[in-house]
């Protein structure tokens, strides 16, 4: 498979989960690590979100990374740079999302890591980190979220916007309770 094959295939990859795997956090740990030796001065922190930060949770085997930066000017810079250094983002899409920047990272035709760029202390950044937490501190609701995915990602297997939307309700009840 080329690169420009395995790219293609990343994209358009299906809604798949998995049973949670105890090698995330140390794949998080590893992308955080090589962020930092790449740009040591542009990062405030570095955290893990998404499924694969919350122990036994069902998720997507796709590292989220939510990097927090001075200022979306910031986020916009480092873009490009990070798309040098084994990054691909959509221009189009990133213009949808006022207060952050995605990115991803694949290899073999899936994605590996998912980069939110956000200006740290943002609503954005505190939601995500918010979300997490609450999944963490409660094994009966992150169980409650493990079983509304598996029925989504059965339901939209096809269509990570719609998978994505439909979870939506549920992440801002959890957001707004914590």
């Amino acid at each position: 498979m080329t690169e420009e094959e395995s790219l293609l295939a990343a994209i358009h990859e299906e809604v798949a989960l998995c049973p949670y795997d105890p090698l995330w956090p140390a794949m998080f740990e590893r992308e955080r690590g090589r962020l930092i030796s790449i740009f040591p001065a542009e990062f405030i922190d570095i955290q893990h979100i998404g499924g694969t930060a919350v122990y036994g949770l069902t998720a997507k085997p796709i590292i989220d990374v939510l990097a927090g930066v001075a200022s979306m000017r910031v986020a916009e810079a480092l873009v490009e740079p990070l798309c040098r250094s084994g990054y691909t983002t959509s221009a189009e899409f990133n213009s949808t999302l006022p207060d952050s920047r995605w990115l991803m990272r694949w290899a073999n035709g899936h994605r590996t890591h998912h980069l939110h760029l956000a200006v740290h202390d943002s609503t954005f950044w505190i939601r995500r980190l918010r979300f997490r937490d609450a999944l963490r501190s409660d094994p009966a609701l992150a169980a409650r979220y493990s079983v509304l995915k598996s029925e989504l990602a059965a339901r939209h297997r096809t269509d990570r916007d719609a998978y994505t939307d439909a979870k939506s309700n549920f992440i801002l009840a959890v957001i707004e309770d914590a």
